[in-house]
């Protein structure tokens, strides 16, 4: 997902000059250049937090920073930003991949600890409100590993992340396991593994998968009726949600469909159930 093509300083400059005349002018102008170098600071580590601490000069001042984000203006600089970065259209929830709008901003540092970068353009990223409800207010595990992925710098994420693998019985499978794909350098396996858990996407996707398997048996059924190419229709199937997202949901179940030689061979040959 790309960056919001902002400057930084510029943002935090313009920010600052519209509160001149307000009640924390004083507070804001005191710590302009700090406030911009931990803006810089932030995009140099790409938003880490194992390499950013909390600014525990301004922990008092939550409150002060968090209210620009909460009552923001579409006619000053911040809100004229967060709106359009609200007004975003997508098709998937891109932490999750699962399909829907996201209709929230998550701070990927969260306001509660980081209140500076409560609008900074490259710490707002769109999110499900399942996903932002597990996340919450967590940044790294006890180790001082970051927990989840970030949207903008994780460039890893445009390729497949993340496998799924069907078992039997395939007419209606008892279990499956996603996990992350098996060409990921071991970094950031690891970081997509505490990603999937902390999400709880698993436990989310295996409910999307008995539904979207039993959609998948009514469909061979009728190709079958039809006498059509049940493997060519798969994957035609896969490459259109590929155009989606590669890390959609039904994409990587369509790859797990297709890459599983057993579950074709069933799927093509065997008696299906009537779903």
């Amino acid at each position: 997902m790309p960056e919001p093509n902002i400057d930084e300083i510029a943002y935090l400059d313009s920010v600052v000059q519209e509160r001149q005349n307000g009640k924390h002018a004083e507070f804001f102008e005191g710590i302009r250049d700090e406030w911009k170098a931990r803006a810089s600071h932030y995009r140099q580590n790409f938003g880490n937090p194992e390499l950013i601490a909390p600014w525990t000069e301004v922990a008092g001042r939550g409150k002060t920073f968090n209210n620009l984000y909460n009552s923001s203006a579409d006619d000053s600089t911040h809100g004229g930003v967060i709106a359009t970065l609200r007004a975003r259209t997508l098709q998937l929830c891109p932490a999750c991949g699962e399909e829907g709008t996201p209709n929230t901003l998550d701070h990927y540092l969260p306001k509660e600890q980081y209140p500076e970068f409560s609008i900074l353009p490259q710490n707002l990223l769109p999110m499900c409100d399942a996903c932002q409800t597990s996340k919450g207010n967590k940044t790294v595990d006890d180790s001082n590993r970051r927990l989840f992925i970030h949207g903008y710098y994780d460039a890893f994420v445009e390729q497949q992340i993340v496998v799924l693998t069907i078992n039997e019985p395939y007419n209606a499978p008892a279990s499956i396991e996603l996990e992350p794909a098996a060409d990921l350098p071991d970094a950031e396996a690891a970081l997509v593994r505490r990603h999937l858990s902390e999400l709880q996407i698993i436990n989310r996707y295996h409910r999307f998968f008995r539904a979207e398997h039993i959609h998948l048996l009514r469909i061979v059924n009728s190709l079958r009726r039809t006498e059509q190419n049940v493997g060519q229709s798969l994957r035609n199937f896969r490459d259109l949600e590929r155009l989606r997202c590669v890390n959609g949901w039904k994409h990587i179940f369509y790859c797990g469909v297709l890459t599983n030689p057993e579950l074709l061979a069933y799927l093509t040959q065997e008696q299906l159930p009537e779903v």
